[in-house]
């Protein structure tokens, strides 16, 4: 009786009035984080786009090619170096990725089954790693015992199986209908056809969101791959960005490619830099559109409790 009091007592209209105004400045908060997000982003777009001699008079704030052109992605793509880097970072995030779903996929199913032996012990074993884990001096030792310096296999093992990856997928293998695993049993399904025939066609929203946490990281890994990999030709593209947009080095580019374009004395670095990070940023781009739904999706599944 009371609250009904209450509520008689506010008017309806003061009420909408209030709500709409609290909206109105979450949606203006918002709308100014993604201006701050997105016009740095915008203004490397625009620079690496515009011509070089638009480049040096154009804002910190501008989000539009002053006289298109292509000319600095023409001299950065006709560097042999970035696209060895390019490949590089390619065949590390793709097998990477893969393998870490594989492995990540098999230890939640293993983990889940009623009767494992030493289930606690393991699990007590996998926080304890992802509590304690092994710093990079440790990680290099063991490349260097396998031979694994200088390969592209090193940094494909290097953290391969994330334990909270892990832990999250449990989660969901958990809620996998006891009785479709009794009726496969009972057909003379093994282990690995319950997990590739069930489990995986069962969770593919998790599972496509577990990719995601894997492939950011194996595609921007810059500071493990600069100590496993330190051959030229085997470095992925966060080395060579470093190399050209932090340190300046114009060797990057090669002497002789750039000879080649000595018409355009006018060639702005900056330019060159930002077409270099735009090319870099460009499979990530493509890669977010495409499983974003399933990444929300799955986050939003993660909390719901029946």
């Amino acid at each position: 009786m009371e609250k009904n009091a209450v509520s008689k007592r506010i008017p309806r209209r003061s009420r909408l009035n209030r709500l709409s105004f609290g909206m109105i400045m979450v949606h203006v908060f918002m709308v100014f984080l993604s201006l701050v997000i997105m016009v740095p982003i915008l203004n490397l777009v625009a620079k690496s786009f515009s011509s070089p001699q638009s480049v040096a008079h154009m804002s910190g704030f501008a989000i539009w090619p002053k006289e298109f052109s292509f000319v600095h992605y023409q001299v950065v793509l006709s560097s042999s170096s970035i696209w060895t880097a390019l490949k590089n970072s390619l065949i590390i995030t793709v097998g990477g990725t893969g393998l870490s779903v594989l492995l990540t996929c098999a230890s939640a199913y293993a983990l889940t089954r009623p009767g494992l032996p030493g289930k606690k012990l393991l699990m007590f074993f996998f926080i304890a790693m992802m509590v304690l884990s092994a710093p990079i001096v440790q990680w290099y030792m063991v490349m260097k015992d396998y031979r694994l310096l200088n390969n592209r296999w090193s940094m494909i093992l290097y953290g391969c199986v994330g334990v909270y990856n892990m832990i999250l997928l449990m989660r969901f293998f958990e809620d996998t209908p006891p009785s479709i695993l009794e009726a496969a049993r009972v057909d003379g399904a093994g282990d690995w056809t319950l997990l590739f025939r069930i489990f995986l066609p069962l969770n593919k929203v998790p599972i496509i969101t577990i990719m995601l946490f894997y492939v950011v990281p194996k595609w921007n890994e810059y500071f493990a791959s600069g100590v496993f990999l330190t051959e030229q030709n085997m470095r992925v593209l966060q080395v060579y960005l470093r190399e050209f947009v932090v340190n300046n080095s114009t060797a990057e580019m090669g002497n002789d490619n750039l000879s080649q374009y000595a018409m355009f004395r006018d060639l702005n670095l900056t330019a060159l830099q930002n077409a270099t990070i735009f090319i870099s940023i460009v499979p990530l781009l493509c890669l977010y559109p495409t499983i974003l739904k399933y990444f929300t999706s799955g986050v939003l599944a993660g909390g719901v409790k029946e």
